[in-house]
């Protein structure tokens, strides 16, 4: 069957999952060799994102994660989806992403959200102030002057990393990193992907109140969404229940698991109020055969207009995970993966 193709840019989050029977070790390697095929089929970007005290990720050191992606790599973007800037001092992470331009240059993104991207004692852990995520803002600003060209008798400089202009984005679910991402005129990123929920008012937001920045001329909004296709919608459904179980393990349950193998009927797994729950955060998901998955995507992408399109493919296989992705590169116009 023929398909008109879907005229979006594609990029890839990953959360280096760590799969039952593995470790990190497992994982990394998984999310470099991932991202080998991402740059043969043309993506845009892979990101990587922070989270710490979870058993089943292996990205909390978000940087190095990078660092070993962008190694195995030689022309795709490799960047943090993202760093949760309130964990850390500008100054670090200036230092951390300056120095990844330095091995890696023009490769490089840093996209930022707001959340401890964890819970409330690993917060305090990670010697995070419970109100640290009131300076956002000013950490965002402080952070883009690192990395920017330094003023008359700047006594602290990024070393490396001031002077690099590396890409920031800011990463969102709500009305909050909309606003800000516009008044601040960068990219902006939403995790429609787990929190749907304010994906129309955010755009809107965002594209309205736009200004122009020195990075950006015009609003860049790029959607994510779980993407798993397989030959069939029966097995590409059965592949997706591993990501199901996380959530329900994880978010409901509080079970500190490893990714695990796909079951035959989530129906017996999960409660009648756990499955309402997950619909609805998990509602921006493209699961089935070619077709199906591009006739999702084709509405989303009418509906919504992206300049760009983020996916995660959480299957326990690995090899489903690079066949997924082949299978979606196909349907996307050449010209955008060129």
């Amino acid at each position: 069957m023929s398909f008109s193709p879907i005229s979006v840019p594609l990029s890839i989050l990953d959360l280096a999952q760590i799969p039952e029977g593995g470790n990190a070790q497992t994982a990394l390697h998984r999310s470099r060799e991932l991202a080998q095929h991402a740059e043969r089929l043309g993506y845009r970007r892979f990101w990587l994102a922070e989270h710490h005290n979870m058993a089943g990720i292996a990205s909390a050191a978000t940087s190095v994660a990078i660092g070993f992606v962008a190694e195995g790599t030689s022309t795709i973007r490799v960047g943090a989806g993202g760093i949760m800037l309130p964990n850390h001092s500008p100054l670090v992470i200036a230092e951390q992403f300056g120095t990844l331009d330095a091995l890696y240059p023009g490769r490089i993104d840093l996209g930022l959200g707001r959340a401890p991207g964890t819970d409330m004692p690993t917060m305090r852990a990670l010697r995070r102030d419970n109100t640290s995520a009131d300076t956002f803002p000013q950490d965002v600003q402080e952070l883009q002057q690192l990395l920017g060209d330094p003023f008359p008798d700047q006594h602290i400089q990024a070393v490396p990393g001031q002077g690099s202009h590396i890409p920031l984005w800011i990463l969102g679910s709500s009305l909050f990193g909309a606003q800000l991402a516009a008044a601040l005129g960068l990219p902006y990123a939403f995790a429609s992907h787990f929190a749907p929920a304010a994906l129309v008012p955010a755009i809107h937001v965002y594209r309205e109140s736009f200004r122009p920045s020195e990075q950006l001329q015009e609003p860049h909004v790029m959607l994510a969404a779980n993407v798993i296709i397989a030959d069939t919608d029966e097995e590409a459904t059965k592949l997706a229940t591993s990501q199901q179980k996380s959530f329900i393990d994880g978010a409901f349950r509080r079970q500190r698991t490893l990714l695990q193998p796909p079951i035959d009927d989530i129906e017996a797994y999960w409660t009648p109020q756990e499955k309402q729950q997950l619909q609805s955060m998990l509602s921006c998901s493209f699961i089935g055969s070619p077709e199906t998955v591009h006739q999702q995507i084709s509405a989303f992408v009418d509906e919504h207009q992206p300049d760009e399109l983020i996916v995660a493919t959480s299957a326990f296989d690995q090899q489903a995970r690079i066949d997924s992705l082949e299978r979606l590169a196909s349907l996307t116009d050449a010209a955008v993966r060129a």
